[in-house]
Order: C-alpha cells, then structure tokens, then sequence
C-alpha cells in the first residue's frame, strides 16, 4: 500500500496543483469524502466548495467551482470547471460578488433567475471560506 497519494488538480484553463499529499478531502455532491492512500478507486461528481488536503504538517486549501473526482489507492485526479488556490482569491471581489448575489436573490423573479443567483453566491462563499486560511 503506497504511503503518499499524488493530488492532480486540473482546469480547462491550467494545471493548478500537482503535489504528494498525506490525506485529500473535497466536496463531493452526495457529500464532503476524504481520501487516504489505499482507498477504493471511485468516480464521483463535485460541488462547490472547498478542497483541503495535507501535507506533513502543512495544509492547502483550494475553492472548487465543481467538477469530477477521479479516486485511485496512489492518486487522486480533480477535473474542475474552475479552481482557485487561497493566495490567488481577491477576498474584496468575493465580498462584492457575495453581496450581489444576495440582492440577486432577493430580488429574483423566477426560479431561473433564483439558481443562478445561489450559483453564484456559492461560488463567493467557497471563495471567502478559503481566503481566510491564507
């Protein structure tokens, strides 16, 4: 049983991360999993959150726009429709983005109008919650 597991985190746009990890928790759509080395090969589709992982003694935190999630026993493979490492979050655009969304909301005439404002402020929210570990 391998001792590591290697994390891929890929966009269309970029490779994001490509690290040896200790452990991988990400925000699945049935529900937060996390992964050791030697787990169960999975697929499974992501949601809007934030992905932790560890090494060591030192940890990442990385908001996931959704996605797949390829599990293996020695790697673990993210296919994200985006993904934003905590340094690279502006926290005032998120803010902002936040406060729209919860006008957006508010004020949202129909049910359309509604799921994309939620979209959107789960997005800012995943943002947020993964600036403030910088």
């Amino acid at each position: 049983m391998a001792e590591k597991i290697l994390l891929d985190i890929v966009t269309p746009e970029k490779k994001v991360l490509s690290e040896t990890v200790d452990i991988v928790v990400a925000p699945g759509e049935e529900g937060e999993f996390g992964v050791l080395p030697g787990h169960i090969p999975f697929l499974c589709k992501l949601r809007v959150g934030e992905l932790r992982y560890r090494r060591g003694a030192s940890s990442g935190h990385i908001a996931i726009m959704g996605g797949y999630a390829e599990v293996l026993p020695d790697h673990v493979t993210i296919l994200a429709t985006a993904a934003e490492e905590s340094s690279e979050i502006d926290v005032v655009r998120a803010k902002a983005a936040r406060e729209r969304a919860e006008k957006r909301i508010a004020e949202a005439r129909d049910k359309m109008e509604f799921a994309r404002a939620e979209a959107a402020l789960q997005r800012a929210v995943a943002r947020l919650k993964v600036a403030e570990k910088q």
